[in-house]
């Protein structure tokens, strides 16, 4: 009769102990996806006040242009669009693709700026393009920073016991924010890279 007393007691304490350890894996590995969901926001948020800063360059931008490069209009206004088009973008699918789009249309306006050398006399150009290249420099640390949080998120996403919860918890894998613009001359090298 002792005997199965005891057994009992070691079965009930078994049991107990493996709900434990259940209870705190399940909160520990929920707890571990919120934070890193949470530092994948963060870091599109960063990425997102340098795409700002990159915005409120654009109409200085494309003003040198329009003065000097008047019969480039057709640039100029491709510009000043994708530059509103990316602003009105909220989702990160359509915020991706308006800054590609946008970053694309900057880099054939200022590869068309060559063959204006009266542009490289013009001081607000150059200051311009350098605050441009600095800002471009910018995006491209955060979008690194951005798609290592996105690489962390979405592993711990395929790994078990995170696949299971995220499948409860409703959390999907993110995508990387790759432009796929590596790097671009003009007369000065001119990071473009987002």
């Amino acid at each position: 009769m002792m005997t199965l007393l005891w057994v009992i007691v070691a079965l009930i304490a078994a049991i107990v102990f493996a709900l434990f350890l259940l209870i705190r894996t399940y909160a520990v590995t929920t707890n571990t996806l919120v934070a890193l969901d949470q530092r994948c926001e963060t870091a599109f948020a960063d990425i997102d006040v340098h795409l700002k800063h990159r915005h409120n360059l654009m109409p200085g931008l494309v003003d040198v242009m329009k003065a000097v490069a008047g019969h480039e209009r057709a640039l100029v206004l491709g510009v000043a669009e994708a530059r509103s088009t990316a602003l009105a973008a909220v989702a990160p699918d359509a915020k991706l693709q308006a800054e590609w789009d946008l970053s694309r249309k900057v880099i054939t306006l200022l590869s068309s700026s060559e063959r204006y050398p009266e542009l490289k006399a013009i001081p607000e150009f150059a200051q311009l393009r350098s605050q441009l290249t600095d800002c471009e420099d910018r995006i491209t640390a955060a979008r690194r920073f951005y798609n290592l949080a996105i690489e962390e998120y979405n592993i711990a996403l395929r790994q078990f016991p995170g696949s299971y919860i995220a499948t409860k918890r409703r959390m999907h894998s993110r995508q990387v924010y790759d432009l796929g613009i590596e790097r671009v001359l003009v007369d000065e090298p001119l990071s473009l890279a987002l």
